[in-house]
């Protein structure tokens, strides 16, 4: 069966090796299972159905992939879209959680329709490489803000704006010792490495008596909370058209650049050869649909799927595997209830300083590229929002090439990114 459905000897590979990759994968991956709620339950949701809609929400991506394409991604709810979700979307431009998940929706429609008719190619092919390293920059740096201020090392300060809390509190002590701890053993490449300083500040948590422990293995609760709350209507409102159109740029650059990024160390794009590219971009775009209905942000392909491809894995057997784990965690939502701000927040940290390594793709030479690069990084935490990055980075884009003679170098892609943009800030009040 499984060779029918996964074609392991034509991929040269075993179940055992498609079992091991699988379960690699998960480890490095599965601490979105206790950040997703930990986000998104700032926004008023239940955190509980958020859990289960997160679990949910990778088990069937992950299965899509596994079937549809036969790639061995794991897919889950992204980090930088979720705090784009619960940061700004909620806290910042003041809309319901249930007007957010609908802008999820219209934008997982956006995006299928998108990735059916061709255009997703298209708009990929047109957006500059410089701006595309520096939108993953900038949500690094977004999510970098966000994990110090959860920590309690970046406080208010109102004559600075900003400045250092007390690094003698347990809190920010606790994230510190998490950081390193995972760190190091990312370092040392031990597998899971995020999952176990989350885990480890977790207890230490317990033992100081920061957080409580809950227990470990209960059955799932209810995800009624949040299932089919979606407000589609409320989301066609003026004010979140800018936010639908932040979702899709950032699910199509995200979802792309991974997919292609990870498949291309499995060898699984080849020049002059075809491959399932067009299904595994399918399997995306359907699945950030299916987890809007359930109650969780965008559902994306993840980068953490290139340990288990560094293992083995060169199947859908692997997503398989990543999708029935995911399911069995279900059964642990006393365990992610017992996890406090503080273990999550080094979890964002280092997941932010490892996205900021796409600056080094940027063309610093080039100022009509490095300009609107660094603008887009930089507005994104200082704004404290993902929107306002791309729009000064689309923007700048085009009002330098164009005033230095080099109009021709702006796609038509850009340009209507960039026209939106304006159009947002001159007739669409925040």
């Amino acid at each position: 069966m499984f060779e029918r459905l996964f074609k392991l000897s034509e991929h040269n590979t075993t179940i055992r090796t498609e079992l091991v990759a699988g379960v690699t994968t998960f480890l490095t991956m599965s601490y979105i299972i206790f950040v997703n709620p930990d986000i998104l339950s700032t926004t008023g949701m239940d955190r509980d159905a958020i859990f289960v809609a997160t679990c949910l929400a990778a088990a069937l991506g992950s299965i899509i992939m596994a079937l549809v394409a036969n790639w061995p991604i794991g897919m889950a709810p992204g980090m930088g879209l979720n705090a784009f979700f619960a940061f700004t979307v909620v806290a910042a431009l003041g809309f319901t959680w249930q007007q957010a998940l609908g802008a999820v929706f219209i934008s997982g429609l956006i995006f299928l329709f998108l990735t059916v008719t061709g255009i997703r190619s298209w708009l990929i092919q047109g957006i500059p490489h410089s701006l595309r390293s520096a939108i993953a920059t900038g949500i690094g740096l977004f999510l970098g803000i966000i994990a110090l201020k959860n920590a309690g090392i970046v406080v208010d300060n109102p004559a600075t704006l900003v400045g250092l809390g007390s690094l003698r509190a347990t809190g920010p002590l606790l994230a510190i010792f998490g950081f390193f701890v995972i760190a190091v053993l990312d370092a040392l490449k031990v597998r899971g490495a995020i999952l176990i300083g989350i885990l480890a500040v977790t207890v230490l948590s317990w033992v100081t008596g920061v957080s409580q422990f809950q227990g470990v293995v209960s059955m799932p609760p209810s995800m009624a909370p949040t299932f089919l709350q979606l407000d589609i209507v409320g989301a066609l409102h003026g004010g979140l058209v800018h936010v639908i159109l932040v979702f899709v740029l950032v699910e199509v650059f995200d979802a792309t650049g991974t997919l292609i990024g990870v498949a291309k160390r499995a060898n699984l794009i080849q020049e002059g050869k075809p491959s399932r590219l067009g299904r595994a971009l399918l399997a995306d775009s359907t699945a950030i649909v299916a987890g809007s209905l359930m109650g969780t942000s965008s559902t994306t392909a993840y980068v953490e799927s290139a340990s288990g491809v560094q293992a083995g894995g060169r199947t859908g057997l692997t997503a398989l595997v990543i999708a029935i784990l995911f399911l069995a965690s279900l059964f642990l939502s006393p365990l992610a209830g017992s996890v406090p701000t503080y273990a999550t927040a080094p979890a964002l940290l280092y997941v932010a300083g490892l996205m900021m390594r796409e600056l080094t793709e940027v063309d610093w030479d080039d100022l009509t590229e490095a300009a609107p690069a660094a603008l887009t990084a930089l507005a994104m935490p200082f704004t404290y929002s993902i929107a306002n990055g791309l729009a000064f980075g689309f923007i700048s884009y085009v009002v330098l090439k164009a005033f230095t003679g080099k109009w021709r170098a702006i796609h038509p892609a850009t340009l209507i990114v960039a026209v939106l943009f304006v159009i947002r800030f001159a007739f669409f009040a925040e």
